[in-house]
């Protein structure tokens, strides 16, 4: 029995040696390229796969389908269009989000930045966060920043 227990043991340390080296042969390249490609990476894919609930593809889409063909197919034309970028751009997110750390790391879908309507352009909201002045009592912002298309603004400068 005791040597039943000896030789076990020595296959465990022998396996224990060479995960410890496959462990650290796995982690030589991310010492090698950094943080900076997986990191935009990662990024970009969770900002492409939020893209239905911000709606920008749709939106931009249909104002662009209206102001070039006409208002018309603006509604129709110009939202299927919409609907298909988001759906193209949701999968490449998905895609960035389980290929983060693996190189390459240049973008794999145009445009790279969300995109908005030509006649809306996002700014920060006026918070303690962004603001300076907000510790002498002004502030304001958008009034519902979660709901996509809201416009109203306090303060806005």
């Amino acid at each position: 029995m005791n040597i039943v227990n000896a030789n076990f043991r020595k296959q465990q340390t022998a396996m224990r040696k060479h995960f410890a080296s496959f462990a650290s042969i796995l982690a030589l390249p991310l010492l090698m390229i950094g943080c900076a490609g997986p990191e935009a990476k990662l990024g970009r894919g969770i900002n492409n796969i939020t893209e239905f609930p911000r709606g920008g593809e749709i939106r931009r889409s249909m104002e662009q389908t209206a102001f070039f063909s006409s208002p018309d197919v603006g509604y129709t034309t110009g939202f299927i269009h919409g609907f298909n970028r988001s759906v193209a751009r949701t999968f490449v997110g998905a895609y960035e989000i389980i290929t983060f750390p693996i190189p390459s790391y240049d973008p794999i879908y145009t445009p790279v930045n969300p995109v908005y309507p030509d006649t809306y352009k996002p700014k920060l909201i006026n918070e303690p966060m962004f603001q300076a002045d907000s510790s002498i009592g002004f502030g304001g912002g958008d009034v519902a920043p979660h709901f996509p298309g809201s416009r109203f603004k306090i303060f806005d400068n």
